[in-house]
This record gives C-alpha cells, structure tokens and sequence, in this order.
C-alpha cells in the first residue's frame, strides 16, 4: 500500500535537495570517516538510508556489515545502484523495508552501531526519531552506539524583518496591509527561513536536550519549555527562532549545527510568527517571558502543533542570576557579585 511520506522520498530531488547540503554531509563524512577504529569489523545498521551514501561512509571506514534500511523504492532504484557502482555490495546490504517491519538475515543478530539522518525542521518534524528509538530498542547491543548521539533544540526571541520591515518600502509602495494579511495566512504553520544572526535579540537558550542512547519514546510526545530572557540587543520582538544542533559520538566532538550562527543547511530555522498585537518594540535587556510546547499531532504523528505563549514578567520567576534590567534582578545580581568578591 502507497504511503505518502515514503512516496515523497522517491522524488529525487529530495535527495538533491540533501545531498547539496554541505553542513550536512561534511558532519557525516567526518564523524563516520574519522572514527575509522570505532567502525572497523563492526556490524551498522542505517535507519532511513535514502540513497545509501551515510552506508557506504560506513562501509569506506572499514564496517564488516552495513544493513541500509530504506522504506521508500529509491531502496530498489538507487541505493543498490550506489553499492554496486562503489563496488560495495559485499558489505552493504539493501533492504527495503520499514524499521518497524524489520527482520535482520540472521534473527538473533544484535548491531554495533545505528547510523540515521532522521532530523526534521526543529529537529522533531516528520517523527523519524520514534523510528530510529524503536531500532535501537530492537537491534541495538548493550554497549553500541548511536550516529548522531545527543541532540539540542535551541530557542531565542527574534525579528523577523523578511515577514514585516521588508513590506514597509516596496519602491516608495507601502505594503503593511498585505504583509497582515500575508502574515495572517501564514499564521497556520511555522515559517521556514535563513535569519541573519543580527534578527536574533538573544543567541539563544537550550529548549530541550537528548541522550539518544537513553531517551524513552514517551518523551517524544511532549516538549514544554518555560523561561525569562534579557535581550541582548534592542530591536522588534516579532517571533521565536528555533533551531538544533547534534553531536556525533568519536575521538574528536563532530557537531552539526542549524543555528543561525552556522553555516546555512537546508533545514535553516523555525521561526514562530507572533501575532501583530503582540509585537512590541524591547530594549537591551528587557526581559522577555515565554512558554513553547511541541505536541505531536494527534491526527499525524509525523507532525508537532507548536504553541508559544507570551507570559508576563513581572510575574515569572527569573533565572539566577538575571540580566535583565528589573529592580530585583539587579539587586540579585550586584549582590551575588558581593559574595563572589568577598
């Protein structure tokens, strides 16, 4: 039976769109190919395989047995082709088939390490986590080791000048009301776009984190974050950035990053658009309070509904220390710096 997220993966651009990213695969590359001594003789699972590049990366350092699982029929119609091209075959096996249907060749067979390049926009979307957590909840060994490790979702108040300032001037035309109205029909679903790190009005805080070796699936259903902020620099408080950053496992950290900070990847950030009326004009060091949560759809586990709450200031509890330029969180902190001086 056709499935839509898997037909999606057979339009090859998909993979284009993928392989082009040079943040991407330069972070596979490296983590994979410079850890040849944790991949030598070792039996790899990649979950999601695509066109089997992430395999035959496992197979060049040295793996003994690479099992490339991809769902979709770019599995028949590329990936073997890959292997064969490569002179792979031997090592790499293609099988197509969904994780959750998985049968190794051999039952009873447990593997060294999970290879996966399952991250969404704001590293949740499209649910392929569950995916690979069931995989190494099934076929991974006691000690083995997941490709990427740890991941962090990053949050930070933003401008988004491309949805509000851009349509100020359009060649001496101003266009405020259709950029509302523009702003209103996108509303619906988070804007995908590259901001410039100068949008941010704070470099950001950590929204959530993972161990992939130990996270339970449950967690996966929910994420609440609640927090105060200083603005680091003044501008219009226009939305919420998200983006995430993961961590290889290996003699030397390999970090693939989509902040804004970073080199730009096809998954660029999230930004959450806040309404008009909730837009305001902060200064340096205003404190900005918020509540996000990302709750898996209940029609669509492959989706998030992403909420975002502005909550009020004067009633949240700051971080200690604050540096926000409140009464009490200036006395907190020029009071801490007594202490640390003393």
């Amino acid at each position: 039976m056709s499935n839509p997220y898997f037909d999606e993966y057979e339009n090859l651009e998909v993979h284009e769109l993928m392989l082009k990213d040079r943040p991407r695969q330069i972070a596979y590359c490296n983590a994979i190919l410079g850890n040849k001594d944790i991949f030598k003789d070792k039996v790899v699972l990649d979950v999601g395989a695509g066109t089997g590049i992430l395999s035959a990366f496992c197979a060049k350092a040295g793996a003994r047995l690479v099992y490339a699982v991809e769902a979709s029929n770019v599995a028949t119609k590329v990936a073997l082709d890959l292997m064969q091209d490569n002179g792979l075959t031997s090592i790499v096996k293609v099988i197509h088939s969904r994780v959750e249907e998985l049968v190794l060749p051999v039952s009873s067979e447990k593997v060294d390490i999970i290879v996966s390049e399952w991250m969404g926009f704001y590293l949740l979307h499209e649910g392929m986590l569950g995916s690979v957590l069931l995989a190494r909840d099934k076929f991974l060994k006691a000690d083995g080791l997941m490709f990427p490790t740890e991941c962090t979702i990053f949050v930070a108040p933003c401008s988004v000048p491309s949805l509000f300032d851009y349509w100020q001037n359009i060649d001496g035309i101003k266009m405020d009301s259709f950029a509302k109205k523009l702003r209103t029909q996108k509303s619906t679903r988070p804007e995908i776009t590259q901001l410039d790190p100068k949008n941010l009005l704070h470099e950001g805080v950590v929204l959530h984190w993972m161990n992939l070796l130990d996270v339970d699936m449950a967690e996966l259903e929910e994420v609440r974050f609640k927090d105060v902020v200083a603005a680091q620099r003044g501008g219009n408080h226009q939305g919420f950035c998200i983006w995430f950053e993961v961590l290889f496992p290996g003699n030397e950290a390999v970090f693939l990053s989509t902040s804004p900070f970073a080199p730009e990847t096809h998954w660029k950030q999230c930004v959450v658009v806040l309404p008009q009326d909730a837009c305001e004009t902060v200064d340096e060091k205003s404190p900005i309070a918020f509540q996000i949560s990302m709750t898996r759809s209940a029609s669509d586990m492959r989706k998030y509904n992403l909420e975002v709450e502005l909550l009020d200031p004067n009633i949240e509890e700051h971080p200690v220390p604050c540096s926000c330029h409140m009464t009490k969180c200036i006395l907190t902190e020029a009071h801490l710096k007594t202490i640390n001086t003393s």
